[in-house]
């Protein structure tokens, strides 16, 4: 493992540190040059250092970026500081990319503010690093269903994943408490489906709610803008629309769509709600719809259609004669929708079981214990890893009375850390299946962006480091942690968890949680994916 020098606190770890002696100095005068191919880079680059550091970066000798495809991985690269130059190479602009995130690191927090304040001295440390990932999948999963959150905000997030070299967001779009995505032919989605009465206040066992509606949308415009912002980033949107269950939402604005009625949007949390899809024509085409105006929008080779916790029992009230194959069907018939717009299936790993016809191209969201991520491994579909109790960053930080909303196990960041995407039980063969990892944020109690902030930061940044650098010495990482960046997200104005608890303001004494034990919860996906184990 590498040895950081105290002035070289960049997160996550690079793979190779070659410290050096003296620093390269940024001033007004330094130039950038770089081939066509990366304009869109430098231009990142002159606008995330300028308005703090006034170096605006003109063309000319100072900073140079080169792509070299032959000598670096895509996402590879290698940075080169002199005291009289600085040359980054990468494998690709994604790998150029990945360095410049590097580089902003190796200055002054200060830089990472919108404008010039103080009197910092902008100087590079003389050196090579040379860095790539572990893994091609480093994803965040954004629920904006329960809690809807403002475009500008999701444009932030993406910033944030950016400085964390964290390259795939999943935006999960519709569930039973909201529908988010502008649908023209199907206009109630929005216009009913879209809001909410009011929401728990706290967790689901409490039976707690305010009377507050709760709602938003974004257009197709809007997306779009969030799609091409994150490209810009080198991340890639991958859109998730829940099918054909946690559907309340849709079928509250059309009831015809629904196996059963349901009482409007849903206020409640967690469960299994009534709100499923019928087997109809009907909502077969309601299907087609969404998916070819979510495929209008989204470029992403994966889109994913949920297929998790359906309940069977709204089709056995409609008399369905094999209401146990209806989940499977459908997440067939959705594979087929996808593939005549060229995508593939993403499913969470409940897609496994119930006899589905999944086909062999699809990605699966292994989210119940590892058990999920070694049962699609086995059966030779790619797989990405987002388990339960070690991702789901709504789950509590700590033991503490005063930890807002405390639900599920404890997830600390120590446990963050130690994400290990590739299950032991697997073999190499099986293991290569998996793309990488992916964090779980669920907004049931984030009703806001200083919500996410608790409870993202610094799991977030734990995360990242897991899934860029692979394994390493938590008590080394938490030293750059608080030596250096935690000044970069107060910098950026990332309101994180202190590691000493919540300052008094991010509690929440209005609304109790519910802790669980971890090995009750562990317990509890064990018996949950029976199912998918004994089929593969």
């Amino acid at each position: 493992m590498t040895t950081f020098p105290a002035n070289l606190s960049v997160v996550p770890r690079p793979v190779r540190v070659v410290p050096g002696a003296g620093a390269f100095v940024l001033t007004e005068t330094t130039g950038l040059t770089h081939p066509p191919e990366l304009a869109a880079e430098a231009a990142w680059l002159r606008g995330a250092l300028g308005p703090a550091t006034g170096c605006l970066l003109a063309s000319g000798p100072g900073i140079a970026l080169v792509l070299d495809p032959a000598g670096l991985p895509a996402e590879g690269y290698r940075l080169e500081v002199t005291t009289s130059a600085v040359e980054l190479r990468g494998g690709s602009a994604a790998g150029v990319f990945a360095g410049l995130q590097t580089l902003r690191q190796l200055l002054p927090a200060n830089v990472f503010r919108r404008a010039r304040v103080g009197t910092d001295r902008w100087a590079l440390p003389v050196g090579v690093i040379e860095d790539e990932p572990a893994f091609a999948w480093r994803g965040v999963m954004l629920d904006v269903a329960r809690h809807f959150l403002p475009k500008q905000d999701v444009l932030r997030f993406v910033d944030l994943m950016a400085v964390h070299r964290l390259n795939v967001l999943h935006l999960h779009l519709t569930d039973d408490q909201g529908w988010r995505i502008e649908v023209p032919r199907w206009p109630r989605l929005t216009s009913v489906g879209a809001w909410r009465t009011g929401s728990m206040r706290g967790a689901r066992q409490h039976e707690t709610f305010d009377r507050r509606p709760h709602g938003g949308y974004y257009t197709g415009e809007d997306l779009r803008e969030i799609v091409a912002y994150a490209a810009d980033r080198h991340i890639t949107v991958v859109p998730e629309i829940d099918l054909p269950g946690h559907t309340q939402a849709a079928v509250a604005a059309y009831p015809s769509l629904g196996a059963v009625p349901v009482e409007g949007v849903r206020t409640r949390w967690g469960g299994v709600s009534d709100g499923v899809l019928a087997p109809t024509e009907e909502a077969l085409g309601f299907c087609r719809d969404v998916l070819a105006e979510v495929c209008a929008i989204f470029p992403s080779r994966y889109v994913c259609v949920g297929g998790d916790e359906v309940p069977t029992e709204p089709w056995e009230r409609m008399g369905h004669a094999d209401p146990g194959s209806l989940g499977g069907w459908f997440v067939g018939e959705l594979a087929v929708m996808l593939a005549a717009h060229g995508r593939r299936l993403f499913g969470w790993d409940e897609v496994l079981g119930g006899g589905a016809a999944v086909p062999s191209d699809a990605l699966i969201g292994g989210w119940r214990g590892e058990h999920g991520t070694i049962a699609a491994a086995r059966a030779g579909f790619d797989v990405v890893a987002c388990p339960d109790t070690s991702v789901y960053f709504d789950y509590r930080q700590g033991e503490d009375v005063d930890e807002p909303i405390p639900v599920g196990p404890l997830l600390t960041l120590a446990d963050a850390y130690a994400f290990r995407p590739v299950p032991a039980a697997l073999s190499a063969e099986e293991g290569a299946r998996v793309l990488g990892g992916q964090a779980q944020i669920w907004t049931e109690h984030m009703d806001s962006v200083r919500r996410i902030d608790y409870m993202a930061f610094p799991r977030l940044c734990a995360f990242a480091e897991a899934v860029w650098s692979g394994p390493g010495d938590f008590a080394e990482f938490a030293g750059r942690l608080t030596s250096a960046h935690l000044a970069r997200l107060d910098a950026l104005g990332v309101e994180y968890r202190p590691s000493e608890g919540p300052h008094p303001w991010q509690t929440r004494p209005d609304a109790p949680g519910w802790p669980r034990e971890r090995a009750d919860r562990e317990a509890e996906l064990l018996e949950l994916t029976k199912n998918i184990r004994a089929d593969i």
